[in-house]
């Protein structure tokens, strides 16, 4: 195994790992804004990881282009589907825990 397929397979494990822990967020964070946050930070960084493994597991410069673009779609199209996802859930009224203690979005109204 060279030194690039060693970085490789850690970029892809610990991805994984991101992935993982988001999904045990889904299951652990106490309500729909926490958890979506939660999904939200570990797909954009657990992505980035996989798309970096698998550009250090088949390095050239055809896959940097796309591995490239797929990275700058996934990471824009997520944001702006996270805030509309926390948008609607908002203007729908879905419920926040108790623990929340401030609505900053109450307070610009």
């Amino acid at each position: 195994m060279t030194l690039l397929e060693g970085l490789a397979l850690v970029c892809v494990l610990v991805g994984a790992a991101v992935f993982v822990a988001g999904a045990w967020g889904l299951v652990r964070l106490p309500d729909f804004y926490a958890r979506l946050h939660g999904m939200s930070v570990s797909s954009g960084l657990g992505t980035a990881l996989l798309l970096l493994g698998l550009l250090l597991w088949f390095p050239s410069v055809e896959n940097a282009l796309k591995i490239g673009l797929a990275l700058l779609v996934q990471l824009a199209t997520a944001a702006v589907g996270g805030n509309a996802m926390a948008r609607a859930g908002y203007l729908s009224a879905t419920p926040a825990t108790p623990d929340t203690r401030r609505d900053d979005l109450a307070e610009a109204e």
